[in-house]
Order: structure tokens, then C-alpha cells, then sequence
């Protein structure tokens, strides 16, 4: 295949992207980023049909979503096109998909299809809530997946009623699981030879990001309250006023909350019984984060990060999202990349790089999203379609 390719670290497989929306490309990019071969496919109808799921075709959340990959047209819903697909499947690794789980079955796509075409074929689906089971046909979405999935009940101020996360959680945890997954079953296959059947889901994800708050309830029965700001074990941690705004301030274990005490000029406090241990803290915590905030009012954010990181403190600003792209760490990570376009409108596009780096084959943005069906006649020569072929497809409505 003549891709451009990101990375070298995945360049030897192909991935045929079938997803939509949010959490299957989410998990699609994390291979397209680092190398993979990515063949986003399209109903044909898409481009003419007004905008599509997922936003529009140039808009910020599709751009970033869907960099480093090549794009084709295929209708699914006809016999040529399923057929066309099956052809790239017989020289493809992976299949990414979030049908729903009857969909994919009526069109002839599932995995139980696949593989008798690709034995090694590592078939990846995303789902709302399970491939099958009680409510295994419903859709799935974010929002309903974090209702569900026990976050909204522990966001937000106490006694505010549920409050969904700023970002849609349950569908970026979903794909980075199916990217986990995805990898393992490519490891695994390596030493079988075979391919297999990849699920995740929204809920379970969402479940899953519960992480610590999950393990109380099923070990010690604790149901976790709203705790706004304040961290539910650590005490005192959260938001602290300043004269000009707020800051984040972090003491976890008995020294750090002593070397905090100190460094703001509390030293009486770590003296004072209702203060004495973590669990008194936390018992205490209203009252003491009265105390602390009638301390941190009297400077700037800047001047109490400089005193607590300098004591050994952690803390740090509260920024809006322009301010942090703004801030000397963020921009010395590197994780607002250009990405090369000929966008017609001539502006640069800029997305967000991936979170971790490799020292050997490192990642890079190499093509702007596609157009809808732009690499339709490269593609299906690459995988053995002659001009012929590819004109009958066209006449047949199937690209």
C-alpha cells in the first residue's frame, strides 16, 4: 500500500474504518496516528445529504477526528458494494464498526461473515450497550452512558442533582478500550494466527472510568457523593479562592498536608485535633476549607503557585481552554499540531497530538482529513480493482 504513513511504529496494517460519530473514530485514530494504513469508508449518499452525523465534513470536531487517513465510497446497502468490500477485507487486519448489532448482521458485515473471508481479520465493534443482552438493540449515546453509568451522580456541587461531564467521557473512554483492544488481539495473533471478535461499549467503558469510586461500592458498600470540587479522599484538596480567582491545591498524605499548612503560614492548624488525621479532615472538610480560603483570598494565583510549588506543594492554575494552550508546558509538549492541508479556504488546521511519544517511531500528522470518496480510484487499484472495475462500480451506484 502507498499510504502516507504517520508513524512506522503500525505501518504494516491495514485498517478499514466503517465508524461513525465519536467513539469509533476515536479509537480508528489512535491506529491512523501511529502508522496504520486507514481506509475511512463512506456511504456514497454522504456527500450531498446535508450535514452528517458527527458534524461537518471540514468543521473542528471532524477534522480532529479523522486526520491521517485516506476515505472511499462504498454502498453497503448494494450487492457490488458489499462484495467490493468483501474484496478489501480478504487484504485487510482490521475492521472498526459501531452498527448497530442487527444492522451489520442484515448487511451481510458482521464478524461471523468476515471471518470466513479473513481468518486473521481482528473485527473491533463499539456499541452503546453490548452486542447483545437487555437493551443490546438500543443506540447508544454519551450522555445516557454517563446517566448509567453512575458518573453523573458523583459530578458536580453536593446537592446540585446530576451533572454530566464537560466531555463526552463514556464515548472517548469507549474508543481508546477498543484501541487497547485492538492492539491485543493484533499481539495475540501473532502467536494463533488468527483473528477475533474485539467488543466494548459505552456503558462499560463508563463503568470502568469509575475506577476507584466503582471498587467502594463493590468492596465496602460506600455509595460516593457529589463532593463538588474537593477530592472524595484526600482532604484538603480542590478549589481555593484567591484575590484574583482560583487555584487547584493538592495534599495527599499527612506530609504534604503538613508542608501546606506551613507553607501558607498555618502551622497552628496541623496542631488542631479536628485536623489531626486524613479521616478527621475529611469529616471536618467544610470547615476547614472556610479557614484556608480566608488565607488564600489575601494573593494572587500567581503568587501562591509560585510559594506552593517552591515548597513542594502540588498545585496549579485553573485555565480556560485558550489560556492552556497558552501555558509554557503545553506549548513545549508539542500537543497542538499543524497538520498539511490545500484547504480551499486557505486557513491552517490545527489538532490535538497524541498524548504520548515513542522514542524510536514517533507520530506525525501526514494528511488532513479526506473528502468523502476522495481516494476512491487509488485505494481500490492498491487492492487489485482495475479501471474497469472501478467504472462498473460507479455504474452500478456501489462507490
Amino acid at each position: 500500500m502507498s499510504a502516507p504513513h504517520a508513524s512506522t511504529a503500525l505501518d504494516r496494517f491495514v485498517v478499514l474504518d466503517l465508524t461513525r460519530v465519536r467513539a469509533g473514530p476515536t479509537a480508528v485514530r489512535q491506529l491512523a496516528d501511529w502508522g496504520a494504513n486507514v481506509i475511512k469508508i463512506d456511504a456514497p449518499e454522504e456527500g450531498g445529504a446535508g450535514e452528517p452525523l458527527g458534524g461537518a465534513r471540514r468543521g473542528p470536531d471532524f477534522q480532529n477526528l479523522h486526520r491521517n487517513k485516506r476515505a472511499i465510497t462504498l454502498n453497503l446497502k448494494e450487492k457490488a458494494g458489499v462484495e467490493a468490500f468483501y474484496r478489501l477485507v480478504a487484504k485487510a487486519d482490521v475492521v472498526v464498526e459501531n452498527f448497530r448489532p442487527d444492522v451489520k448482521a442484515r448487511l451481510g458485515i458482521d464478524y461471523e461473515s468476515l471471518k470466513k473471508i479473513n481468518k486473521r481479520i481482528v473485527y473491533a465493534s463499539i456499541s452503546g450497550f453490548g452486542q447483545d443482552g437487555p437493551y443490546g438493540e438500543r443506540a447508544g449515546f454519551d450522555q445516557i452512558a454517563q446517566g448509567m453509568g453512575g458518573i453523573m451522580s458523583i459530578t458536580g456541587l453536593p446537592g446540585q442533582g446530576p451533572v454530566r461531564a464537560g466531555i463526552p467521557i463514556a464515548d472517548l473512554s469507549a474508543g481508546l478500550f477498543c484501541a487497547i483492544g485492538i492492539l491485543t488481539a493484533l499481539l495475540e495473533r501473532e502467536k494463533s494466527g488468527k483473528g477475533q471478535w474485539v467488543q466494548t461499549s459505552l456503558l462499560q467503558a463508563q463503568i470502568f472510568m469509575l475506577d476507584f469510586q466503582a471498587s467502594r461500592w463493590l468492596n465496602k458498600k460506600e455509595v460516593a457523593p457529589q463532593a463538588g470540587n474537593n477530592h472524595p479522599t484526600s482532604i484538603p484538596t480542590g478549589v481555593f479562592k484567591t484575590s484574583d480567582g482560583h487555584i487547584n491545591i493538592a495534599t495527599t498524605g499527612q506530609k504534604i498536608w503538613e508542608r501546606f499548612a506551613q507553607a501558607i503560614g498555618a502551622d497552628e492548624m496541623i496542631k488542631r485535633a479536628e485536623y489531626a488525621t486524613g479521616a478527621l479532615r475529611s469529616k471536618n472538610r467544610d470547615a476547614m476549607n472556610v479557614e484556608l480560603n480566608k488565607i488564600t483570598e489575601k494573593k494572587t494565583s500567581a503568587e501562591w503557585l509560585e510559594q506552593l510549588n517552591e515548597a513542594g506543594v502540588p498545585s496549579g492554575p485553573i485555565y480556560s481552554i485558550d489560556q492552556m494552550f497558552d501555558d509554557p508546558q503545553v506549548k513545549y509538549l508539542g500537543i497542538a499540531a499543524p497538520v498539511p492541508t490545500d484547504s480551499q479556504d486557505g486557513r491552517p488546521l490545527t489538532v490535538v497530538a497524541q498524548p504520548f511519544s515513542m522514542s524510536r517511531t514517533p507520530t506525525k500528522m501526514v494528511a488532513p482529513p479526506p473528502d468523502v470518496g476522495e481516494h476512491n480510484e487509488e485505494v481500490l487499484k492498491e487492492f487489485g480493482f482495475s479501471a474497469q472495475e472501478i467504472e462498473d462500480l460507479r455504474k452500478a451506484k456501489a462507490i
